[in-house]
C-alpha cells in the first residue's frame, strides 16, 4: 500500500496467483480548506428540489438500482498519514461513508468510497461509470430515513488532478458523491491511472 500526497490517491494493488492484478482508488483527504482545481462539476439535469437539509444520521446502506449495487455502509476517516481509510479488500461488497463530512441529507457533499475491484472479482463500485445522469441512489440512514439523489453526471480524473473542491468542498444543496478508481490500470506504476467520481443531488 502506498499513500500519495495532497490531491493524489490512495492505491492498494494485490499481485494474486492466476487473477488479474486489481487495485482500488481513494482521494487523499485535504489537509487545508480545499483549493480550487480548475474542474467543473456535471451540470443538473434538473434545478435542485427546495428541500429543507436532515439533521445528522449515520447512513448504513447505499443502493443503486441501475447498476445492482445494494449494499452496507460502514464509517471511514483519515489515517495518521492523512489517506483516507477504505473497506478491507476482503469485504469488497462494503462501502464507506467518509465520516468526518456531512452526512447524506445534510446541506453540503457527503462521500461514499469503495473498491472497484478484488481478488475475488468486481467490487461493490465496478460500474460506476455506467450512471447516468438521472438514475437513482438510494441511502438508508440510522433514523430510517430513505434518501434519494438524481445523478448529475459522472467523470474520470486523473488521480494527480483530483478534484478535492468539488468532491470535498462545502455545496449549497445535499450532494453526494461516490468515489473509487478507474481508467486504465499502469502496470509499470501498479496503478489505476483515473478516479472515476458520481456527481449527484438530492432528488424529492
Amino acid at each position: 500500500m502506498r499513500a500519495y500526497h495532497l490531491g493524489k490517491v490512495l492505491i492498494v494493488v494485490l499481485a494474486v496467483a492466476g487473477l488479474a492484478l486489481v487495485g482500488t482508488g481513494v482521494t487523499r483527504l485535504p489537509a487545508r480548506p480545499p483549493q480550487p482545481s480548475g474542474a467543473a462539476a456535471p451540470h443538473r439535469t434538473a434545478p435542485a428540489p427546495d428541500l429543507p437539509p436532515l439533521s445528522r444520521a449515520d447512513p448504513v446502506e447505499v443502493r443503486i438500482p441501475a447498476i445492482d449495487v445494494r449494499a452496507p455502509l460502514v464509517a471511514v476517516a483519515a489515517d495518521a498519514a492523512g489517506a483516507l481509510e477504505v473497506p478491507p479488500l476482503d469485504l469488497p461488497r462494503v462501502a464507506g461513508w467518509y465520516r468526518p463530512g456531512v452526512s447524506p441529507g445534510e446541506t453540503g457533499n457527503a462521500v461514499l468510497v469503495g473498491h472497484v475491484d478484488s481478488p475475488a472479482g468486481p467490487a461493490v463500485f465496478f460500474h460506476l461509470g455506467r450512471l447516468r445522469p438521472g438514475d437513482i441512489i438510494e441511502v438508508v440512514r440510522t433514523d430510517d430515513r430513505l434518501v434519494r439523489f438524481a445523478v448529475d453526471g459522472v467523470e474520470a480524473y486523473p488521480k494527480d488532478r483530483f478534484p478535492t473542491d468539488l468532491v470535498y468542498g462545502p455545496g449549497e444543496v445535499a450532494g453526494l458523491r461516490l468515489v473509487t478508481c478507474g481508467g486504465r490500470f499502469d502496470r509499470d506504476d501498479g496503478e489505476y491511472v483515473d478516479n472515476v467520481i458520481v456527481f449527484a443531488t438530492r432528488a424529492s
